[in-house]
């Protein structure tokens, strides 16, 4: 191989690596997390990133002229605001002047144009089908069939890779031929080689030779399928926890690439598509975007926030409680719904004392359940499991009874399914059963008031004492580190209530593929039943209790922990294995559960109106029953509201905002910056939980800002894919991540404010700015202000922008 060519080919493979590099990946529906969609960009600047995507992708990271006009008039957006945003963005504008250019249109945005769409300008599309649909409808129906594991009957033979594959489909599909009336496109396919990075190399030297512009040619390409993008992300982000690697990123991005050479006339002279293409190209890239006057009401919105916030927090002043008096703690998900149940659940007593700690109660582990292959993740996207919890009596003789006994059952009742998902199916059932059948059809089409069968009930016999549990293979050293590191984890290694409560929570709706988004996050878009219910078992257990001495721990023997649910669609409150309790605290239990019905009484009148009930004319048990038939409304496409407006993360004891209404908007951690002198436990809380919360905040905002390219759009269009791997709008096009427009938009507003994080830390300056030193992905965050970060001081705030602290001034 001569040197020039070599050259050549290391540059492209940099290049792929660099454009692959920026894809953020996207879990499959039975797991869906959020994550942001900008994570691989945050080594830049945020307003930098703002101004890339919309030269490069076409793709606004803030809201129209419209809405930041409107909340102006509503007084949401504050002078003061807008005049530190222009300030600090530099625009030169006067607050005059920003809020005139409002009354301006705003333009609509547009990715760089390709080739298929210089084609497409040539083509009467009011009669004729465009390339682009055509092109992303046949990669994204190849792709739905090759990476299918559990929906169709038919999988592709996936050992010679994506492209390979894909490359010799093509030859033999004649189905774009025919509809676009091109007789080249078999044919050019036969000309194609079989490495994909050979493949990428021979195309962008024929259709942009101009080094120069390659990098932005390949990220265009490949932006136009980011959703398969970002599977393909997801499954190479998967594979490096084993310390492999997959090649579907840069397969797909050949196989895009290739489309636009396959539709090449290769015609190069003045007149030619390509030439004209070319043309459209540069003019793109020559139009300079100016300082975005959107960008600084973006910005304005977000300190108007902020000054919200900090007022409020600033008013509250924390008072220390007396030991003695506290008679219950109540540990919740750190999960902005969580805010609000605490506070009503505090409200009952002063006895009661609430904690924010991550859904996952630091239990590293995956989940399978007893009589099954299934193995489920219960921690968050970024962290590997350690451990594997299943089911147990207690007893391993009966658990292979009831392990025997389970597979039998759903092995008969999972014989059903394909049947009865098959076209038609309810009429085929009905004349193969009887009539009989018909009324169990249409009950199925009616709201229940009951709770749905999880999958750790299910076929399983409500007496056998089964709950999940920590395997046996860990020892008792590991149980009692563990259980050291989770109490310390959630402020409980000082002190414990007589009963302490770890509630996790999960949603309850029917007919709707993306219900793990509703779930704990902090549990891989799980329930979080399983975690709080192993840690209970586990900080219960005389040996793990005695050990827990050699970790520097000591438990209150009066302390009984016991697992609970928030469900926060219906806003109900349970505790799990209460008749196991002993008779020393069968008082207490049935005291609180008392107090949490009332709670949850409380908060359901609080989001009635977000969900346009007239709470004032419904009795408590009338409103309960309108809550519970909404969560199993098959029809219902807005059963909850999930973590919309989320806006902010406190990392502090709760007494700094513990009389504070925060509207369900803030993330709450426990911490108590004086049982850390050596900050580790912060540490651990900004480089996890923080960006945890980064990721649902950034998913949020970019669902709302660009839904078309990072929301999955109407949710009565959706069709899943490949039995969870995501979804379409309607019967193809790209695969749709993010959330649906019901999601973030009641019909007529908008329910979501796309706002930057607010990070809200008690802590001395010197230990913040240690993590941050440490750290290169927290450094990023804060640096290039992804987020904002704050502390409290003695007497108020501080403010932390451009490496230095500023006080904070009403």
């Amino acid at each position: 191989m001569k040197p020039m060519q070599q050259n050549l080919i290391g540059n492209i493979e940099h290049l792929i690596g660099e454009v692959c590099q920026t894809i953020t990946p996207n879990w499959p529906l039975d797991q869906m997390i959020a994550v942001s969609p900008y994570w691989h960009r945050i080594e830049h600047n945020f307003e930098q990133v703002s101004k890339q995507l919309e030269q490069h992708a076409g793709s606004r990271m803030s809201m129209d002229a419209d809405y930041y006009l409107n909340g102006w008039q509503q007084g949401e957006i504050a002078r003061s605001a807008l005049e530190q945003a222009a300030t600090d963005l530099e625009s030169g504008y006067t607050v005059e002047q920003l809020v005139e250019l409002l009354s301006y249109p705003t333009l609509p945005l547009t990715p760089p144009p390709l080739l298929c769409d210089a084609l497409d300008g040539q083509r009467d599309l009011s009669h004729q089908p465009a390339w682009c649909d055509t092109i992303t409808h046949q990669i994204s129906q190849f792709c739905a069939a090759y990476f299918d594991e559990n929906q169709s009957d038919w999988h592709a033979q996936r050992e010679k890779g994506l492209f390979t594959t894909w490359r010799e489909a093509i030859e033999r599909d004649y189905s774009v031929t025919l509809l676009m009336k091109s007789q080249l496109i078999n044919q050019r396919a036969k000309q194609l080689p079989y490495d994909a990075e050979l493949a990428v190399q021979s195309v962008v030297t024929k259709l942009m030779p101009e080094e120069s512009a390659q990098r932005d040619y390949l990220q265009a390409c490949l932006l136009r399928i980011n959703g398969w993008a970002s599977w393909c992300a997801y499954l190479n982000w998967q594979a490096n926890f084993q310390g492999q690697r997959t090649n579907h990123l840069s397969d797909l991005l050949a196989i895009r690439l290739c489309w636009e050479w396959l539709i090449d006339d290769q015609q190069r002279g003045i007149n030619t598509i390509w030439h004209q293409w070319q043309q459209q190209w540069h003019q793109h890239y020559k139009q300079q975007a100016k300082t975005n006057v959107l960008h600084v009401w973006q910005r304005a919105h977000e300190l108007s926030y902020q000054h919200q916030l900090l007022s409020m927090l600033r008013q509250q002043k924390p008072a220390p409680v007396a030991r003695s008096a506290v008679k219950v703690q109540a540990v919740f998900c750190i999960d902005v719904r969580s805010e609000v149940i605490r506070r009503h659940l505090e409200d009952q007593s002063s006895s009661i004392e609430t904690l924010g700690f991550a859904g996952f109660f630091g239990l590293p582990a995956s989940y399978t359940p007893l009589g099954t292959e299934v193995e489920r993740p219960q921690l968050p996207g970024l962290l590997a499991p350690s451990l594997i919890v299943t089911d147990s009596c207690g007893d391993a003789k009966k658990d292979v009874q009831l392990e025997k006994r389970r597979k039998s059952t759903l092995s008969k009742q999972l014989s059903w399914q394909p049947f009865t998902k098959q076209p038609g199916a309810s009429f085929t059932l009905v004349e193969s059963m009887g009539l009989g059948y018909l009324a169990k059809l249409v009950k199925r089409t009616l709201p229940s008031q009951l709770k749905p069968i999880s999958v750790e009930q299910l076929a399983m016999p409500k007496q056998s004492g089964v709950k999940p549990r920590v395997g046996r293979e860990v020892s008792l050293q590991q149980k009692a580190q563990l259980a050291a590191d989770i109490l310390i984890g959630m402020g409980l290694g000082e002190r414990q209530a007589r009963l302490v409560l770890l509630v996790g929570h999960g949603s309850q709706t029917d007919n709707n593929p993306q219900k793990a988004g509703l779930d704990c996050g902090a549990c891989c878009g799980q329930s979080g039943e399983v975690n709080a219910r192993v840690v209970a078992g586990l900080l219960n257990e005389p040996e793990v209790r005695e050990k827990l001495h050699d970790y520097g721990v000591t438990l209150n023997p009066e302390t009984l922990f016991i697992a609970g649910l928030h469900n926060t669609t219906t806003e109900a409150l349970e505790l799990y294995d209460v008749s196991t309790v002993a008779k020393s605290h069968q008082d207490d239990v049935t005291h609180v559960l008392k107090q949490m019905r009332s709670a949850s009484c409380q908060a359901r009148r609080e989001r009635s109106a977000a969900i346009d009930l007239d709470e004032a004319k419904l009795s408590d048990n009338q409103l309960e029953r309108v809550f519970k038939r909404r969560a199993n409304d098959w029809s219902q496409t807005r059963p909850e509201w999930g973590l919309v407006n989320n806006a902010a993360f406190i990392i502090a004891p709760r007494q700094r905002s513990k009389h504070t209404d925060l509207q369900g908007r803030v993330f709450m951690h426990e911490y108590h910056p004086e049982q850390d002198n050596q900050g580790s436990l912060l540490e651990k809380i900004m480089t996890a939980p923080m960006l945890v919360t980064h990721w649902i905040n950034m998913q949020y905002f970019a669902s709302t800002v660009d839904n078309f390219r990072y929301g999955s759009g109407n949710k009565t269009l959706h069709n899943v894919v490949g039995g969870r791997i995501g979804l379409f709008e309607g019967n193809g096009g790209d695969l749709r991540g993010g959330l649906a427009m019901q999601s973030i938009h009641d019909g007529n507003q908008w329910r979501h404010q796309p706002l930057r994080l607010t990070v809200v830390i008690d802590a001395p300056q010197a230990r913040i700015e240690s993590i941050i030193a440490q750290h290169a992905v927290v450094k990023n965050l804060i640096d290039n202000q992804w987020l904002y970060l704050v502390r409290f001081t003695d007497d108020g705030f501080e403010r932390y922008q451009h490496r230095q602290w500023t006080t904070w001034r009403e």
